[in-house]
């Protein structure tokens, strides 16, 4: 695994220093230390960084609240380190989008693990939400050509093959996408 851009938050320093010790001598590098959840928010907005190991139980904002807003930003994903096992705290970490769960005391060899398996769920999120976002996109391209086509069938007595065949010719004649001509053909139906 690549060297990781970590940011760490824990009320306890010990906690924290020993976490660093070890994140340390696995190769990664703490960019960020909090000891509580307004801070961890803070430091994850201004560092650059690629997983945030979050406590459970700090003053102010819980790591589960710390959780959902680096998740809901797209941040980094979190990790959650914590001496509580409950199954209400669990259902929340889910409900936070937390990427691991380990319970303390944890040995390093717990950790690894733990780190790979929540950046690469996270890596995994991305390909999907991007991939999402093309099928959307290509999905209303299909519609809004659709409905030009419907257009120019009606305006200009075209086949619905001549059509297609005229929003793909005036795409590759102009350098435009075919749903930039058809946005063009809407607007200029709606306006006339």
């Amino acid at each position: 695994m690549d060297s990781l851009r970590i940011l760490i938050a824990d009320d306890e320093s010990i906690i924290r220093l020993d976490l660093k010790k070890i994140l340390e001598n696995m190769g990664h590098k703490v960019v960020a230390e909090a000891s509580d959840g307004q801070k961890a928010i803070e430091l994850a907005r201004e560092n650059e960084i690629d997983l945030a190991i979050l406590d459970i139980k700090m003053p102010g904002m819980d790591g589960l609240d710390v959780a959902k807003i680096l998740t809901e930003e797209k941040i980094a994903p979190v990790l959650l380190l914590t001496a509580y096992s409950q199954q209400d705290l669990i259902n929340r970490a889910k409900e936070a989008g937390v990427f691991g769960y380990l319970v303390k005391p944890f040995k390093e060899a717990d950790l690894l693990p733990a780190i790979e398996i929540a950046i690469s769920r996270y890596h995994e999120m991305e390909a999907l939400e991007k991939e999402v976002g093309d099928l959307s996109d290509k999905l209303e391209t299909r519609k809004l050509v659709d409905r030009a086509k419907g257009m120019l069938m009606d305006k200009r007595g075209m086949k619905e093959h001549e059509a297609f065949r005229w929003i793909q010719l005036q795409s590759m004649n102009t350098r435009k996408s075919m749903r930039e001509i058809a946005e063009a053909v809407i607007l200029t139906h709606e306006i006339s």
